[in-house]
């Protein structure tokens, strides 16, 4: 069984971002970037899968420009075997990565598609969702559980009301929270292996793929900084300024 992994590169989770002087984006520039924190979660749920027999081939895709190939070469060495790159020098919305995913797919045919449930850019939690809905395929998100048996794959997953699991036929699409795994750490040798490990570039007219523009930004913001606290002296100032200034109670 195949099992294909989207990958998505993002700036690092532990820098501090900042908007550029015309407010129309973050500004990357000299920032450090990663592989997206669930998305470096479900390539190794993948690698996983195929310690265990259960997989015959990872293969890990990136939509962007060259610089994924960073990332694509991180997850190679992480176990996937082999990387896809699609060309892409514009910032997509989910629903073109869904599209291009699911071209993707139907030349790829695998039988298990694992991502991250969202990107820490975005925060969308959309793409798995509509290529499941593109291709037809079954779909699981937030799974903190992968079990294939067969022709099926079981996923318990995270909702508001505890756990529930979900049994479905493969091909299907499953979306990794954080409590699937915890990723290892890439070694030296698997790092010097992945060089040396297929990775194909691909375009847009090579699989097909026509985009439209589904949504515009208007204008990007810095989050408002918090307020200062306030110090008391005692129990009862705190109710005073809870009850005259804050009003809450």
């Amino acid at each position: 069984m195949k099992v294909l992994v989207p990958v998505k590169r993002v700036v690092d989770a532990n820098v501090k971002v900042r908007v550029n002087a015309d407010n129309t984006k973050v500004d990357t520039a000299n920032l450090k970037m990663a592989i997206n924190p669930f998305c470096e979660i479900a390539v190794e749920e993948a690698v996983r899968l195929k310690e265990a027999g259960v997989a015959t081939e990872v293969v890990v895709v990136s939509i962007g420009p060259k610089v994924v190939q960073e990332q694509i070469r991180t997850a190679m060495a992480l176990g996937a075997d082999r990387g896809i790159q699609v060309e892409a020098n514009e910032e997509l919305v989910p629903l073109s990565l869904a599209k291009i995913l699911k071209a993707l797919q139907d030349k790829e045919q695998a039988g298990l598609v694992i991502m991250g449930k969202q990107s820490i850019d975005g925060d969308n939690n959309q793409t798995g969702q509509m290529l499941a809905a593109l291709t037809g395929m079954p779909q699981a998100t937030f799974a903190s559980e992968v079990k294939v048996e067969g022709d099926k794959v079981t996923v318990t997953r995270e909702v508001d009301g505890g756990l529930q699991t979900l049994s479905m036929p493969m091909p299907a699409v499953v979306t990794s929270d954080l409590r699937l795994n915890e990723p290892r750490y890439a070694k030296l040798p698997d790092i010097m292996k992945s060089k040396r490990k297929p990775l194909e570039v691909v375009t847009l007219d090579d699989l097909g793929v026509t985009l439209k523009q589904h949504q515009t930004v208007l204008k990007v913001n810095a989050p408002a900084a918090r307020q200062a606290g306030v110090m008391v002296s005692s129990v009862e100032e705190l109710v005073q300024k809870l009850q005259n200034e804050a009003k809450v109670i």
